[in-house]
């Protein structure tokens, strides 16, 4: 059994392709049935990154066989807009909790400010990283695309840029996350949630100046960690204006 499929890749998918051509066309020689998910991937192309495949103009999934020669066209998730085919999207909308590789500490840190869900370890292996991605129903973040390749990844993004400013707006984006920020609820240090706490309570655990100059604090539920609104307070804020003018 030999057969070629042809396949199209839509948008900037064209970006994980092993050989960059002008136009994202490739054909793959098949000598066996194989999945739509192994052929696509074979290109070098993270299923995750993946929302809609065609095939003769029809919606399919991943776990299609292909069995003779075929043409595909694969196409990214739309940020956009009513799309095309929108029943039969591969990819889902509405995650909002995510986990981080270990490059990725200044995006996890504007995500937590911003309130966002983000379990993050500097020191976590792949392993570790899959299996709170699967655990969680959590989306991977990460610029390893071959991490993103594993099956029992489900959702996940290949950070584009390197920047971490701009990473904070491709991730915001591809998830429409604007309804849900909720700038200082969230701890930077371990991700749980924030309580308002009455300052007798905590009183002896401020510096001196602190216990003077201010009145309203906020502990992390979990780690414990304390904050109030002082000079850190406002380059905080100046960091949440400075993504939310980008949106």
């Amino acid at each position: 059994m030999n057969f070629t499929v042809r396949l199209n890749f839509h948008g900037d998918l064209s970006l994980f392709l092993k050989r960059r051509p002008t136009a994202a066309i490739v054909e793959r020689a098949l000598s066996e049935r194989s999945s739509v998910k192994d052929v696509i991937e074979s290109c070098g192309v993270p299923h995750p990154e993946v929302d809609l495949i065609l095939i003769n103009g029809q919606p399919v999934d991943f776990s299609c066989v292909l069995e003779c020669g075929t043409d595909l066209d694969v196409y990214p998730v739309e940020r956009h807009g009513v799309t095309p085919f929108k029943e039969h999207r591969l990819q889902v909308r509405d995650i909002k909790k995510f986990v981080a590789d270990g490059h990725l500490g200044k995006l996890v840190r504007d995500l937590r400010l911003l309130g966002l869900d983000v379990v993050y370890d500097p020191a976590a292996e792949d392993r570790q990283l899959l299996d709170r991605a699967k655990i969680g129903n959590r989306a991977l973040f990460t610029r390893d695309r071959r991490l993103l390749m594993h099956a029992v990844v489900r959702h996940g993004y290949y950070l584009r840029s390197q920047h971490p400013l701009e990473q904070t707006i491709e991730v915001l984006r591809r998830f429409n996350l604007f309804s849900t920020l909720a700038p200082f609820t969230r701890c930077l240090r371990c991700n749980a949630p924030l309580e308002a706490v009455e300052k007798a309570e905590i009183i002896n655990e401020l510096k001196p100046l602190t216990r003077i100059y201010y009145e309203q604090f906020r502990r992390c539920s979990a780690c414990g960690q304390i904050y109030w609104p002082g000079s850190h307070f406002e380059k905080l804020e100046a960091r949440i204006a400075e993504i939310t003018q980008r949106l």
